[in-house]
């Protein structure tokens, strides 16, 4: 019988010095403390992990006065006999009514409006560009994929190859390039909207990365089931719609959530090709509060925060298609 790596470190001891007991001891006190250990280690990785969530958070309620104070305590729940006391807490909302600015409006439905801009223009534009740039992404994709997936042709290897080098070329690298490409078109085109041109240059980002993702689910998928729905008269774009893409859904769906992320937090081609304020995202809103105000702490942690809130919403409900799509792709690539 084969023994287990914790039976040979015990049994490389000295016999005569360590009684059977002692080994017994030795071998369920490994057993014991792994687990233990593994799960300290993930702990405080979490914790580090969370930390600046945490503290961006509790900023974010804290009245100016405490935000100012010196030398700065992590919880505002301290009086002069005690360091903490839960009663005594001092949170304020005071940095998120800066941000929201909210306004009477007897017409209104709720009897107010929002008029920060943050809401009103730089979160719609990202949403905009967001939502626009992962559908396209997951189409292109998925399309793209399905055509390296199931035909040959000549310098299908060259293609792909080509495709996965594009995918370590930094967008940075190519903004000049975009950024004339952009006034060019506003010169030419009547009519022009940026946003659209916006959303193709992230898309154009995104897309070398999912055809590989994507390529990799469709090769796991058997070609019999798009022959035998082609022998039942399906077309081939009906075969990709009907019988492949439903099999690759955890794939295409974590394409989407993750080309929706990186829209999302992207500032650097959102500032610089955008020739108006009033079309770049909530990045750059929060990059315009800080240069508006660098003292308001409070109010730019809240701002921090409602940025982040809606990706986090949406990863926390798609979460269990996305771990089920990371753990079909290591199991089927």
């Amino acid at each position: 019988m084969k023994k287990t790596s914790d039976e040979q470190l015990v049994l490389q001891l000295d016999p005569n010095a360590v009684s059977p007991k002692t080994k017994a001891r030795l071998l369920y006190m490994r057993k014991v403390a792994r687990p233990w250990l593994l799960n300290l280690a993930l702990l405080i990785v979490c914790v580090v992990m969370l930390y600046p969530i945490i503290s961006t958070t509790i900023l974010s309620l804290k009245p100016p006065e405490e935000v100012r104070r010196k030398p700065p305590v992590f919880l505002p729940c301290d009086n002069p006999t005690q360091s903490f006391a839960l009663g005594a807490c001092r949170f304020s909302l005071e940095g998120y009514a800066r941000i929201f600015l909210l306004r009477p409006d007897p017409a209104s439905m709720f009897g107010f409006v929002v008029t920060g801009r943050l809401f009103s223009q730089y979160l719609p534009n990202t949403l905009f560009y967001a939502t626009a740039a992962a559908i396209g992404t997951t189409l292109f994709s998925g399309m793209a994929a399905y055509v390296l997936s199931r035909y040959r042709f000549r310098g299908r290897q060259f293609f792909l190859v080509g495709i996965l080098a594009l995918a370590g070329v930094p967008l940075l690298t190519m903004l000049l390039a975009l950024y004339q490409m952009n006034i060019n078109l506003r010169r030419l085109l009547p009519g022009y909207d940026e946003r659209w041109f916006m959303v193709i240059v992230y898309i154009g980002f995104e897309l070398p990365f999912a055809i590989w993702v994507v390529k990799g689910f469709f090769d796991t998928i058997p070609r019999e089931l798009e022959e035998a729905a082609k022998i039942d008269g399906c077309t081939p774009l009906g075969a990709l719609l009907w019988i492949v893409a439903p099999l690759a859904a955890p794939g295409l769906a974590s394409i989407f959530l993750l080309a929706y992320v990186n829209v999302w937090n992207e500032f650097i081609a959102n500032y610089l090709l955008m020739s108006k304020a009033t079309l770049r995202g909530a990045m750059y809103g929060v990059y315009d509060y800080i240069a508006q105000s660098l003292t308001s702490y409070n109010a730019l942690a809240a701002a921090c925060i409602i940025v982040m809130l809606p990706v986090i919403v949406v990863f926390l409900l798609t979460r269990n298609v996305f771990f089920r799509s990371m753990l079909e792709g290591a199991l089927k690539g």
